[in-house]
């Protein structure tokens, strides 16, 4: 009885290998499988939900390059994309800052769109500091706002608000520990996110570069703020 389960078993994958293993050559010969790193981007974007809510932007008020006083209702209406960085930094700053500048030469001509660089080293970098960082990096939009204020309440709104780590930590380069994340906020302060092929949220996009990814996380958020902005409510 044995000896013609082996049999039948043999058989089952001798039918298999005929029948599906020349399909699946075929579909990577075509390229119709999809590549893990490449993402869907459906619309509308997928919201963030956190306890069952779709997640907004807190509440924020701070303090921006011109000395002028910027809340989160300033960028009611907008679509625009958060970061958190510090102008000293010796890593990874100076890339994301490179590929928010794409942003800015792509949409900064248009009202309806903003950028919100929040810093963690607000000690150093006070209005002053970030006037001439912005102006080193010679940005031209209206709605790119280098924000400073209160330590406590930036490291609140990164690591509660955002859920992006942000902390001092004098064992690395430059004395803080962050991580390099764009978040993308629609016109009413909603967190969204294209989603993976699963179709789970990917949340944040990765505002450095990474040779091994298919797409850049910059490429990504180009095209995601392109539908937002497109998007009619």
């Amino acid at each position: 009885m044995r000896r013609y389960s082996y049999i039948a078993v043999s058989f089952i994958i001798l039918v298999f290998g005929i029948l599906f293993v020349p399909r699946i050559i075929l579909r990577f010969q075509d390229s119709s499988v999809i590549d893990s790193n490449r993402l869907s981007s459906p619309l509308p974007l997928a919201y963030i939900a956190l306890d069952g809510e779709n997640k907004r932007v807190p509440d924020f008020v701070f303090t921006n390059q011109d000395n002028r006083i910027i809340s989160n209702e300033d960028y009611l209406g907008k679509v625009y994309v958060v970061e958190f960085f510090f102008t000293t930094c010796p890593t990874i700053c100076p890339i994301m800052n490179a590929n928010m500048k794409r942003l800015e030469l792509a949409f900064g001509n248009r009202d309806d769109f903003g950028i919100a660089s929040f810093t963690i080293d607000p000690e150093k970098d006070t209005p002053k500091q970030l006037k001439r960082y912005a102006e080193n990096m010679e940005v031209f939009s209206q709605n790119w706002h280098f924000l400073t204020g209160d330590r406590s309440a930036i490291y609140s709104l990164a690591n509660s608000g955002f859920n992006i780590f942000a902390g001092i930590n004098p064992n690395v380069a430059g004395g803080f520990e962050h991580q390099g994340y764009f978040a993308l906020v629609d016109q009413k302060g909603y967190l969204r996110s294209r989603t993976d092929r699963f179709g789970n949220p990917i949340v944040y996009y990765l505002g450095i570069s990474e040779d091994e990814l298919t797409i850049q996380g910059t490429d990504m958020i180009l095209e995601d703020i392109k539908k937002l902005l497109d998007y009619e409510y």
